[in-house]
């Protein structure tokens, strides 16, 4: 008795072999990501390791140091020196006042320039546009003028917020978003009679979630590390937010402390913990929306 055994077409590799190779490139395509995680992450434990030594170690073994050269002497220097608490709730005093008003702002600019057919339309957006080419430091002098002169709001936190009140990332943002809503929606709730205020306000903006938490870790980044304008805007301590106190300390106290090197990236520590916390506490959040859930099909 004979059995006929298909023979298998030349040049074709075995099962095995057509397996192997995703695999392979799968564990290699791992290890790349791995490799590339373990550089992104390692200057922030360096930082947060550095910071809590006693005495500095800038070799490569004071990335693992001996655990009795560990503890919060630096940071309890730097608190007895700026009062952390106080900075800390100053800078959430400003960069509050900045997220609220870039939201508001921003929402209102967006869905105008979005849903809104008026004369200059194009023209208001393009100026738009023009603004975020501006560098803010060309700015420093005449807002330095306006507000501090001549609007007589120096060592105040409305001084402060008033340049950053308005954020032409955040309108633009808001602009592209809305732009992807469908327009039926717009037209049905204007046909029901509800104002535009109210089709903003209760149809869009529930829509446009991740379009919002882009806008606010984007109004927070900048605030919350910014020192030069509040730095000139108030000379008083119990005032200045937590980038200028840090500044200030870095500068003048962190050279006299007795670990300079742990002093400086303890601040540094100090003033990246709240970015990163609102950074994890948010990016859960960054998925798409249905937008076509808005209308019927």
């Amino acid at each position: 008795m004979t059995t006929d055994v298909a023979a298998r077409p030349t040049g074709e590799r075995p099962a095995t072999e057509r397996t192997r190779r995703p695999r392979t490139r799968a564990i290699g395509s791992r290890i790349a990501l791995l490799v590339g995680a373990f550089a992104f992450l390692f200057p922030f434990y360096y930082m947060i390791v550095g910071s809590l030594q006693k005495e500095p170690d800038p070799s490569p073994s004071g990335a693992f140091p001996n655990p009795s050269n560990l503890s919060l002497h630096n940071y309890a220097a730097i608190d007895s020196a700026i009062s952390l608490g106080r900075s800390l709730v100053n800078s959430g005093i400003f960069t509050g006042g900045v997220i609220l008003c870039t939201t508001v702002f921003g929402l209102l600019a967006g869905y105008a320039l979005a849903r809104l057919h008026f004369r200059g339309r194009g023209s208001t957006f393009a100026l738009v546009l023009l603004v975020q080419v501006v560098p803010f430091q060309l700015l420093l002098i005449p807002l330095y003028v306006l507000i501090v002169r001549d609007y007589g709001l120096a060592d105040s936190y409305l001084g402060m917020i008033l340049p950053f009140a308005i954020n032409t990332s955040a309108v633009f943002i808001f602009r592209q978003f809305f732009l992807q809503l469908p327009a039926a929606m717009f037209e049905a709730a204007r046909i029901d009679g509800a104002g535009e205020l109210q089709i903003l306000f209760r149809i869009a903006v529930p829509l446009c979630k991740p379009a919002l938490m882009s806008v606010v870790l984007l109004s927070f980044t900048g605030p919350w590390n910014e020192f030069l304008w509040p730095f000139l805007v108030t000379k008083q301590q119990d005032m200045q937010p937590l980038a200028v106190s840090l500044a200030n300390y870095i500068s003048t106290v962190a050279s006299a402390a007795a670990n300079p090197f742990g002093a400086i990236l303890a601040g540094a520590c100090v003033l990246a913990a709240p970015a990163v916390a609102l950074y994890l506490a948010f990016q859960s959040r960054f998925t798409s929306t249905d937008l076509d859930s808005a209308t019927k099909g």
